[in-house]
């Protein structure tokens, strides 16, 4: 078994030595080469390994190579054939015409390749002239003149002209090879040391390659050789301001050098200069069209740049050319699933690994398309495998801890997250992670470790400092939470205690300098835990502990969406199932007391006649927005529309308004995911007076986002449905769009895509989705407006957004206290109490109804979806309805409700 396994890697590596000679790869090749002959010693490997070396131009190499094959095989024409053009490279050419001499004489009478054995001769024959005046790369010096005597002979016996020129003529031809030598020396000479110092930047010794070509460049400024690989040495140094400098300058001297337009493309996309990267990229295909290592590194940027179609283009046609390169392949698997291509992108992912069932890159690639579309078990298989590869992976290990959190496991997250850390201490993503975790479990202490670890470190992208801002707010929310540890529960109001400009900061991920520059900020750590150290608790699990628990899971479970891109987080199904129950105690604890009421004034009818029943009227119409059961007016407010003080006095304390109700579930799921910015908009700063609101996109750029293109079709047949219906739609000025022209209109009918319909209107727009009242007849609501945007060349934003204006609040706080009003008096009137779902029909309805409208308001910037269904089952419960199904598959409630034509 063990045979055919190092057989089976031998192989391997024979195909891998093709593709890299192939490619030009000398270096990879001298490296396989290696590894063969560690394993067997065999003078065709030594042979192939000197002709790799000679091609790095690496001769002395060469020569020992070939000085060891010949020990084995003296009579192998080819290795002295090797041998002598490196001599004559290190301008020892007498040395070289000895070699070829010396391999003539020995296999004359031995069995040889003939065809080596011509090219040995005209080898001779090209060198016989320049043997006399060459010896070890100098000049020969000119054979002695004769003795005077003979001098004078000659002279006098022949003293024709042609003599005299003939004499001359070896002097001319001595100086015009010695003219000719002295290039070439100072070629060869050159030529060496650039071969010395791409040999230090292929063994990573940068400084010493860039010493060795700042030498050349002394001598040959204008050596763009020599600029190429100085630049790329600074490259590999992350110097690469620098480096580009230099790859510009190879360019000024040779604008034909296809690699320093390669390496300067390749320069600024680690830069993040997209643009830039693509140009050069471009430039350097137009002197190698079928090069697949450009192909694929401009494959690479376009894919980073989030232009997925055009990174599909490239990475494709890369691996027609390299049917195994397997890194195109996987990020090609990225692109696809960008793109919604899954089936496509699978088959890349599942080549990749095919080609190399080592490639723990390509196993994390995979992972992350599965994690996309929310198949978690698949995901944690190729994590796992990655790991089986190289446990040191830490890539693997914050893929694996960003599953986990999305999973509600913040314990199990801890685990991954630490121990990538411990291989990398200085990993943001993963200390970021690890505190958000910790965060949320209530580890303050090691919360705020973290938080700090990222907030002081030295950052190098924007991805990074976007972590940085947010771990900034997080650690101040963290040490708020801190400080709220040991309260009464009701005391944690996240949105009355914050200040209104540092949610605002938060939910837009803004650089955190001026909020500290007005909020005040939070106490630290320890003054905090002095104020809600932790009372111990009893964590025995009891009975009615176990059966709430059960209770709140089977609830909660209710708000899963069956459609890609949603994980199951138990976390947050238990969090929702804790809310609903908290809501429907605290609603049925309304409505009882509402029903006392009721009942109260109805025998006060009975007694007081008419003249009552007036002053009940005037009650039930209540002034307050919240409804009948709302308290937010103080006594004496009220005191005029209230009859019998009393009454109000008796039932106050178990009021609720509307907000109140919606308020239960927001806490929690505050509470459940503290790092998520759920927070309801009319309590953030200015940003209430211009519109900031919640936003999904559907597209985005290229990208077709997972979880909300299920909704593209619906959305964008409403778009061309109202654009039709009211020719006219609103640009980014908020200005209106005049689209009468008959020609437009039909554009308009005949679009298919985004490009399609964008191109009728040529500028950013909106139209607004109808929502019409029950509350006050006659009425349209702003509903949600469906956005479109231009991005970049090929890309569109086509998103639902949700701006919560001043005026636009007001109506809905109209209109949801209508709808609360209704359900109270639906419930509390006649079918109170009742299990009979006949009965209760109309009870339903108000539930939905006050859905309904919460949908279209959208008043938190995130989470109003999960409120809102949490409520819908917290009110059913109250109403003793229970709901035995689930939200069906592909369906997501909140967008069913806004997205009406």
């Amino acid at each position: 078994m063990a045979v055919t396994t190092s057989s089976a890697s031998a192989q391997s590596e024979r195909q891998a030595l093709v593709k890299a000679c192939v490619s030009r790869d000398w270096s990879k090749a001298i490296r396989i080469l290696n590894s063969l002959l560690s394993q067997a010693c065999t003078v065709q490997d030594i042979c192939n390994r000197a002709f790799c070396y000679s091609k790095l131009e690496l001769h002395k190499h060469v020569i020992k190579d070939c000085e060891k094959a010949l020990e084995l095989d003296p009579y192998n024409i080819q290795i002295y054939i090797l041998k002598g053009h490196a001599l004559a490279a290190l301008g020892k050419g007498y040395d070289a015409l000895q070699t070829w001499k010396q391999a003539y004489a020995s296999v004359l009478d031995q069995s040889v390749d003939l065809k080596q054995l011509l090219e040995l001769q005209d080898l001779l024959a090209n060198s016989k002239d320049d043997s006399s005046v060459v010896s070890d790369g100098q000049i020969a010096e000119s054979p002695k003149d004769p003795p005077s005597s003979m001098t004078s002979s000659s002279n006098s016996t022949c003293k024709s002209p042609v003599k005299t020129v003939e004499r001359e003529k070896p002097l001319q031809r001595e100086n015009a090879v010695a003219s000719q030598l002295t290039q070439k020396t100072r070629s060869i000479s050159l030529d060496l040391r650039l071969s010395r110092g791409i040999a230090q930047v292929n063994d990573g010794n940068y400084d010493q390659a860039i010493a060795i070509f700042n030498q050349i460049l002394r001598d040959n400024p204008s050596s763009s050789e020599a600029l190429i690989g100085r630049g790329t040495a600074y490259a590999f140094q992350r110097k690469l301001d620098i480096a580009i400098a230099d790859f510009s300058k190879a360019i000024l001297s040779n604008p034909t050098t296809g690699e320093a337009w390669k390496r300067r493309g390749q320069a600024r996309a680690a830069l993040g200069e997209s643009l830039e990267a693509v140009k050069d990229l471009t430039k350097a295909l137009e002197f190698d069209p079928n090069s697949s290592d450009i192909l694929h590194e401009r494959g690479m940027v376009f894919f980073k740049s989030k232009d997925y179609i055009d990174a599909v283009a490239d990475l494709d046609t890369c691996v027609r050319l390299d049917k195994d390169n397997k890194s195109a392949y996987s990020y090609m698997g990225l692109a696809l699933v960008s793109v919604g291509e899954y089936k496509r992108a699978f088959e890349a992912h599942e080549k990749a690994l095919q080609l190399d069932p080592n490639f723990k890159e390509g196993w994390c690639h995979m992972a992350q398309s599965y994690q996309e579309l929310a198949e978690a078990e698949k995901a944690v298989e190729c994590l796992q495998r990655a790991l089986s590869i190289d446990r040191r992976f830490v890539n693997a290990y914050r893929l694996l801890g960003l599953l986990k959190h999305g999973l509600g496991d913040h314990k199990g997250a801890i685990r991954e997250l630490s121990a990538g850390l411990e291989f990398d201490k200085l990993n943001l993503e993963c200390l970021y992670l690890r505190a958000s975790s910790h965060h949320a479990i209530g580890e303050y202490a090691n919360a705020m470790k973290d938080y700090d670890a990222v907030v002081n470190m030295d950052i190098d992208s924007q991805e990074k400092f976007v972590l940085q801002c947010l771990a900034f707010y997080q650690r101040e929310l963290a040490l708020y939470a801190a400080s709220r540890a040991n309260v009464n529960y009701k005391w944690f109001n996240l949105d009355d205690d914050i200040h209104p400009m540092f949610k605002e900061a938060w939910c837009k991920r803004l650089h955190p300098k001026g909020v500290c520059e007005v909020v005040v900020r939070q106490p630290p750590l320890r003054e905090s835990l002095k104020k809600g150290r932790v009372k111990q608790q009893d964590f025995i699990m009891t009975k009615p502990k176990k059966l709430l628990l059960e209770t709140a899971d089977r609830i909660g479970k209710k708000i899963q969406y069956y459609c890609p891109g949603f994980l199951h987080n138990k976390r947050q199904h238990r969090m929702a199932g804790l809310a609903a129950i908290e809501v429907a105690q605290k609603v049925s604890s309304t409505w009882q007391a509402l029903r006392k009421t009721l009942i109260s004034r109805s025998k006060s009818e009975a007694k007081g006649g008419k003249r009552s029943k007036k002053k009940e009227r005037n009650n039930v119409i209540s002034e307050n927005r919240g409804g009948v059961c709302c308290s937010t007016s103080s006594s004496s407010d009220t005191s005029s529309s209230c009859n019998c003080h009393e009454e109000k006095s008796s039932s106050e304390r178990f009021t609720l308004s509307w907000e109140d109700v919606y308020a239960i579930a927001v806490k929690w799921r505050q509470v459940s995911e503290p790092c998520d910015p759920v927070v309801w908009v009319n309590k953030l700063s200015e940003e209430f007076n211009t519109g900031f609101g919640s936003h999904t996109p559907m597209i985005l750029g290229q990208a077709k986002i997972v979880r909300y293109h299920p909704n593209f079709d619906r959305a964008f047949a409403i778009t061309k449905n109202l654009m039709l219906e009211r020719k006219e739609v609103y640009n980014a000025a908020n200005n209106l769009v005049d689209l009468s022209n008959p020609a437009k209109l039909e554009a308009i009918e005949a679009a298919r895509s985004c490009c399609d319909l964008f191109g009728t209107v040529n500028e950013d727009f909106w139209i607004v989705t109808p929502c019409y009242s029950t509350a006050f007849e006659g009425k349209s609501l702003e509903g949600t407006r469906l956005t479109m945007q231009k991005k970049g060349e090929n890309g569109f934003d086509f998103s639902i957004r949700t701006p919560c204006t001043r005026p636009r609040w007001a109506e809905y706080e109209a209109e949801m206290a209508a709808a609360w009003e209704a359900l109270c008096e639906a419930y509390c009137g006649e079918v109170y109490g009742s299990t009979d779902i006949g009965r209760l029909e109309k009870v339903q309805e108000c539930i939905l109804r006050l859905s309904f409208y919460w949908y279209n308001f959208m008043p938190l910037v995130r989470g109003t979806a999960a409120v809102g269904f949490i409520v819908l089952l917290g009110l059913l419960l109250a109403a003793n309805i229970e709901c035995i199904g689930n939200i069906p598959e592909r369906l997501q409630t909140g967008k069913q409700s806004c997205l009406q034509s």
